[in-house]
């Protein structure tokens, strides 16, 4: 995608005042090729843009926050101690702290050496950078949550506790992974509040496009999808403009629930698809 893309993307929900737009991390696609002497030399065989150069773009083309995500993935202590130099330096100050993904072909996942194994430790790194050079308080500081868990917690409790060491290393609040079903939103927050987790806990929403997201957006992000929602699109499955619909009405209500209910605020996913999103921002906002 292009600049010029790119910003035409993000100005249609200008209209609607975002607080932010947030600007996705992805590592760097790295190739280790063994040599004869039996070590290995590694290749970077896809380099992304950096977040730094979207940032900068989005900030001095349209005028609206940005949110980077920061990731554990692929980076050593150094480099994030430089990613957050520029981000300073930019005066950008909200951040999303996340430890990021495996790479395909792990099974767990393995920091860089020097780098950091979860997204706690990258929360406090990025207070004791504010400490380390005089601007404390100057980040905002987002982590993610899970209403349905972590793929990897044994159970809901024990990523409930994981949330809580995001929040006792820094984190100002939580953003969570889509869901379907704001019954385990609302019961995910009270949970959070008993175990003494008092920051804002902000939704997060998807609306379905397609039919095969039926099937790759629990693959990918470990989600459940509802029943009914999954029969309504079930029954309509070759009809395109039907799924799409479909998808955005189950969002819409979720939405108005969700606001009727007091949320924080509402994070959109949009995964490239802008047109339902801004069906939804135009009906609540």
């Amino acid at each position: 995608m292009t600049k010029s893309e790119l910003l035409d993307e993000i100005q249609q929900f200008l209209e609607f005042k975002p607080r932010y737009i947030n600007v996705t991390c992805h590592r760097d696609e790295i190739e280790y090729k063994e040599r004869p002497d039996g070590s290995f030399e590694r290749r970077v065989i896809r380099r992304r843009v950096s977040e730094t150069a979207v940032c900068g773009a989005i900030q001095s083309g349209l005028k609206v926050d940005v949110v980077p995500h920061i990731i554990c993935g692929g980076a050593t202590a150094e480099d994030i101690e430089f990613l957050l130099q520029d981000l300073k330096f930019m005066e950008i100050s909200n951040v999303l702290a996340l430890r990021g993904d495996c790479l395909v072909g792990e099974k767990r996942f393995q920091p860089v050496p020097g780098g950091y194994s979860h997204a706690d430790e990258l929360v406090a790194a990025i207070r004791r950078f504010e400490r380390d050079n005089g601007c404390e308080g100057f980040f905002n500081i987002g982590a993610g949550c899970y209403p349905e868990k972590h793929f990897e917690a044994a159970n809901l409790d024990d990523d409930i506790a994981a949330m809580k060491r995001k929040v006792d290393a820094g984190a100002d609040y939580l953003v969570t992974q889509m869901f379907f079903d704001n019954k385990s939103y609302f019961s995910y927050v009270s949970r959070c509040r008993a175990a003494g987790i008092t920051v804002p806990i902000i939704p997060g929403l998807k609306p379905i496009s397609t039919y095969k997201q039926l099937r790759t957006l629990p693959e990918t992000f470990s989600i459940d999808i509802p029943p009914a929602l999954t029969r309504e699109i079930e029954a309509h499955k070759d009809d395109k403009e039907a799924v799409y619909r479909i998808g955005q009405e189950w969002c819409e209500a979720q939405c108005e629930e969700l606001l009727a209910n007091g949320v924080p605020a509402v994070h959109f996913y949009t995964m490239g698809k802008t047109a339902n999103v801004v069906g939804i921002l135009r009906k609540f906002f």
